[in-house]
Parts: structure tokens; sequence; C-alpha cells
């Protein structure tokens, strides 16, 4: 099918080196997560096939094994050379659909995002990584000679295997960005001291791959564009590195990230709490100092309107999605069929970046519950063998996932919400900051959902009488969670509502935009994202917040790019957190004291000046529907919060299989 014209700049074939790209899209490197026997596996395959049938013209894997040290993570161990079987299929099932596959090559040296140090960690000089305060051992020039002979054999081991080219990371605090950076890179001699000796690793490296590999091989370099470290690698910083590594044109390709293993972390996987493509200020400006090699421009481009705008404004030659081809593989399809209203977003929440490095299991999207299945591409379901009259009890994101699904196989689908709108906790979440995303959840399900038939019934609550009555075969229980009352608030206070819980909290205060006097205290026994978006909103509303948690500190159920995020708000919101201590419930409170007390040693702070206590604690299901549905015979399946309560991934996942069961 032809471009359409409005997207003609993102499907114009490109020339990458020595090899045609059909159009200007690349899968960005992405962990997935899928390798812990250090070999090729089906589910990375099928990964990377889906980003091909989708429409993209290159993927980048995840970083590979090249380098011996690297023999004991789990990463594909491509410099052992006893998987060529793996390589080739892999290598088969994306080339074979026109698009080009590349190895990515990283080493995160003294980086490290897990607790505990890493002594194994090699680097530039023996300065503590930022986060863990791993200290590498310092590489001497004949190690770093070895390295990149071996990298060498392992990319042409991969070039035997049917890939296309090699991506060196050196960006994002890794290994080569340290030797490129005068914050992590002390040495002076052959490889440290001014920019061209910092430069020499990476110019090497690209140097004997070009040498190796010969003039076809797709060779790009990702470097830091800013890390935004004081003494570290800025904008213009980047300039001179990019000059220097594109002089001879050996790389193919140059794009720039942000972000390095320190309080900049964040940078890496920018979220939905910053602008849409924050990188694009300084690519627009480094794009001068590549001496003619093409750009790529990378960073939190989620919308085909963003992406042709940047090409046809000659900002870049290429654009690289990692997190939305995740979200959806089928963008690249979608956009060039005029569909971008069906294209399943991401939300830039980086779910799929916790999965893999905090729940330590294959790469999971809130918005995507197929990721890597056969079927992912452009999925829409299966009609099922015989219709059902399937009841959905809720309108949030975890009924409505199921709705559509169930309706899109054939079924008669009704339902029923207690609110008038549809969205549940999302709909709330959209309202705070950083929220703006979480609405193409919903917006995308109500369009599928109408498009399939489904029938709704808003602004009534439900009872179990009037469930039966309709008869259905399936039931498909949405009906959220509450969250408990902490056990320093009186049960007689809680029940007459004088202390409610955040959301309630939050819905009210929304109403009103005046700054309200006094102290807003916010007890945080949920650490997670929403509960600081809503500080946030109170901050807004009240002259001073105070988070109250009993642990010895906030945000720890938060990935850490989020976390790092969400503690420099609270700091630059001047929104107090008071770690180790719970509030104690008095008479007094009612006159607006409110005692705050050490967990450990009893120690108490005192807020005279009390406007509102709220409370985010772990949630109970809202079950009660469930055994009076069963004991009449009715088929009855929870989901999301109602089932167990989790976060967004769990409730579109949950209503998502739901849907297909039934």
């Amino acid at each position: 099918m032809p471009a359409t014209a409005e997207f003609k700049a993102l499907f114009t074939p490109f020339r990458l080196g020595g090899q045609r790209l059909r159009n200007r899209i690349v899968h960005a490197s992405m962990s997935l997560l899928a390798t812990p026997a250090g070999r090729v596996s089906e589910r990375m395959i099928q990964y990377h096939a889906n980003r091909a049938a989708g429409g993209a013209a290159m993927t980048i894997t995840e970083p590979l094994a090249m380098m011996r040290h690297q023999a004991n993570i789990p990463r594909v161990q491509v410099w052992r050379r006893d998987d060529a079987d793996g390589l080739k299929r892999l290598a088969a099932a994306v080339e074979s659909q026109d698009c080009r596959l590349l190895g990515q090559i990283q080493d995160a040296g003294r980086g490290r995002h897990f607790p505990g140090r890493n002594p194994e960690a090699i680097g530039a000089s023996a300065l503590p990584d930022d986060l863990s305060w791993t200290v590498p051992r310092a590489l001497p020039a004949a190690e770093i000679q070895a390295l990149v002979e071996q990298i060498v054999e392992s990319a042409l081991h991969l070039q035997d295997c049917g890939f296309s080219g090699v991506e060196i990371s050196a960006a994002h605090g890794h290994m080569f960005h340290q030797f490129l950076s005068p914050w992590s890179n002390r040495r002076d001699d052959a490889y440290g001291g001014d920019w061209e000796r910092r430069c020499r690793f990476v110019a090497d490296l690209v140097a004997a791959l070009r040498a190796a590999c010969g003039g076809a091989f797709i060779i790009g370099l990702k470097l830091p564009g800013d890390d935004g470290l004081p003494g570290g690698i800025g904008p213009a910083e980047a300039a001179i590195i990019g000059d220097l590594l594109t002089r001879d044109r050996a790389a193919d390709y140059v794009c720039f990230a942000g972000g390095a293993h320190a309080r900049t972390l964040e940078m890496h996987t920018p979220d939905r709490f910053g602008p849409p493509m924050p990188y694009m200020p300084f690519i627009k400006e480094l794009r001068h100092h590549l001496n003619g090699v093409p750009l790529m421009a990378l960073g939190r481009i989620t919308d085909p309107a963003e992406a042709d705008g940047i090409l046809a404004r000659g900002e870049a030659s290429l654009i690289a999605l990692g997190r939305p081809l995740v979200a959806d593989p089928a963008w690249p399809k979608k956009a060039r069929e005029g569909r971008s209203w069906d294209i399943r977003y991401c939300l830039s929440c980086n779910t799929c970046w916790g999965a893999i490095i905090m729940m330590q299991v294959p790469i999971a999207c809130v918005n995507n519950p197929r990721v890597s299945r056969p079927d992912e591409v452009d999925f829409y379901p299966s009609p099922a063998p015989e219709p059902k009259r399937v009841t959905v009890i809720g309108a949030g994101i975890a009924g409505m996932e199921a709705a559509w699904v169930a309706a899109a196989r054939g079924h008669a689908v009704t339902v029923l919400g207690a609110s008038d709108a549809i969205g549940g906790k999302a709909w709330l979440r959209e309202k705070l900051p950083g929220g703006n995303t979480v609405s193409s959840i919903y917006d995308y399900q109500t369009v599928a959902a109408r498009r399939a038939g489904v029938r709704f019934e808003l602004g009534r609550p439900a009872t179990a009488a009037a469930i039966i009555a309709t008869q259905p075969d399936v039931v498909i229980l949405a009906t959220g969670a509450t969250m408990i009352p902490p056990d320093w608030l009186p049960a007689s206070v809680a029940a007459e509502g004088w202390v409610p819980d955040l959301r309630e909290a939050i819905t009210g205060v929304l109403r009103h935009d005046a700054m309200q006097p006094g102290t807003a205290v916010l007890f945080d026994a949920d650490h997670t994202e929403g509960t600081y978006a809503a500080a946030q909103t109170l901050r807004t509303r009240f002259q001073r917040v105070v988070i109250v948690t009993p642990r010895d500190t906030i945000a720890t159920d938060v990935p850490m790019t989020g976390r790092q995020g969400i503690l420099r708000r609270m700091a630059e919101q001047r929104i107090e957190v008071v770690t180790l201590a719970e509030p104690r419930w008095s008479d007094a409170c009612a006159e607006g004291r409110l005692e705050i007390v050490n967990v450990y040693n009893g120690d108490v702070r005192l807020i005279e000046d009390l406007a509102l206590l709220t409370y985010a604690t772990p949630r109970v299901p809202n079950d009660a529907l469930l055994a009076p549905l069963r004991a009449a015979g009715l088929a009855v399946i929870a989901v999301g919060d109602a089932r167990a309560p989790q976060e967004m991934l769990f409730a579109t996942a949950s209503g998502h299989a739901a849907g297909e069961s039934v």
C-alpha cells in the first residue's frame, strides 16, 4: 500500500551504508529479559519478527554478550559461537521481512542500578558509580585492545549468521560513555587526557569493525547528547565527540541520548512528567557536527505526526522508536495505512523498564497485553465458537479491555458502570500531573468496544439481583478495590469519612482551584506513582504538604527512573517527607493539631495547622457481588483490582485474558 500523503517523509526509503531501508522507522534497542540461558530464545525471535512484520525498517537487539568477561550475565553469548543456529533463525525471521537486524554492543562498566556493588566491573578509571558506588578496575591499554578484538570477532560471527550490522551503545552512562566523559575518565594515557584520547576506544572499535566487516555492514553509534552531570557531557561536549567520531565517516549513523548512571538516569527513558521529544533541542543542534553522517532521532517520539515532522524539517534522517513499538508493533503499518486512530500508544509510563529491572520478568506493556505472542501484530480477536451473553461490571480499564475483546469475538456484551465516566481510577489518574497519556488506554478501549457493539449502562451501581435477572452466561467482575483504613485511624472516624482516602480527597480537591490555608498531610503506605502525582496536586491547593511514611524512604515500588523523578519533584516543589513515622490520632485532630510519631523511638513532631488528613494504603477488592452471583449459578471472572489489587499492567492483562477466555 502506498504511503499516506500526511506521513510521506516517514515512509520514504533510505540508503544506510550499503543497505536499503524501506522507510525511516527503526526499533531502538530494548532489553527483553528473554534470554536467561544465554542463547537466542523463541520469545526473542518472535519479538523482533513481530516488529519487522509491523513495518519497522530496522530493528536493534538488546545488548549482546560480545566480550568474554560478559559470560555470566543474561545475554545471548555471541562470543562463544555456540548458538549459530539461534542467531541465524533470528536473522532470517527479521531480514526475510525486508527489515535490517543489528546487534547492540554494550557493557555497563561501573554503571549499576541494582543494590550492591559489582566486583567484576571494568572501566576507564577507578572512580565510583554515582548510584551503586561500584568502583571498577581501570582497564590497561592492552586489555582495551583485546576487547576491541573480541568485539570484532563477535561482530563477524553476527555477520556470518545474517545480521546487517551492529550498534555501539556509548551513551546512558555505559562503559564507552565512561571513557568519553571527563567526569568518569581521569586517566592520562592513550585513552584519556583530552577529547581525542577519550574518544580513542570508540574510534578504534569503529575502525576495526569497518576493516573487518566491510562497507556494506551497518555500524551505528549511540552517543551521549546530554548526560546531565556537571563536568560530564552536555550538548557542547557532545558536539566535539560527534565531530571526532565521524570525521572518517566510518560510522553509518549516529543517535544521541540522555542521562547516565547517576541522579540523571531518569533522562535515559523520558517519562510523561516531561515534555514530548525531550532530546530534540540538542539533537537539532548536534546534527551540524556529524560531518554528513546520518542522524537518528530518539527519545519519547510517540506519534507518527511528530516523527514525520522531524524528518520533513530535516532535523534527522531516521526515527528510533523503542517503547512505542513495544506498545504497538504495528505502529508503522497503521500509520502507513492512515490508521493512526488505531494505534495503541505508548504511555511513557516505563512499566516496560520496571518489568525487566524491578520484577525481573520479560518485557511487558500496559497497552499491549500480547508482547511477543505470535498473533501480536495488528491483533484482532478471532470469533468465538458460540456467542454468549456477557455482562461486565465496571467500566475501568480492566473491564473495558475485557469488554472490547469479548465483543470483538462475537459475544453480546453489556458494560454496567456505577460512574457516568469510563476509565475508573485511570480516569482520575489522568487528571493529575503526568496523567495526560493515561486516557489513551480507555480511549482506545472505548472506540474498540463501540465498534464491536458493546452496550453501555453507566451512572448507576449494579445489584446482584439486577445482574441475575438479565441471565448472562458469563459475568466479568471489574469493580475495583478500596483503600484499607490504616491501623492508627479509629474505625469510628474512618466510618464517618472525616479522614478520606486519597482518591476521595483528590476528587474533592479537584473541584476547587483556590489555595487553602494550612497543611495537608498524606499518609503513604502505597508507594506507587499515582500517590506522588496526587501529592503534587495537593501542593497546588495547600500552603504546605507533608508526606508521612512508615518506610525509610518513598516511592519504593516505583522503578528507579520513575523514582528519581518523584524524588526530584517532591524536593523541587518543597513537599516535605517524614520517614519512619505514622500519624497518631487524638481529639486534637479536630482542632487542627496532628502528632506524627517515629515508629522506632517514639519521637513526636506536631502539625499545628492541619487542613487535610488523607491516606494511600493497600487496597481490598470490591468483590461483594462475587458470592451471590456464584451462588446463583453464574460463571464469574474477576479481573483487575477486583481480583488482586495491583497496577495498570495487571488490569489490562487480566481483562484481556478474560475477554479471550469467554
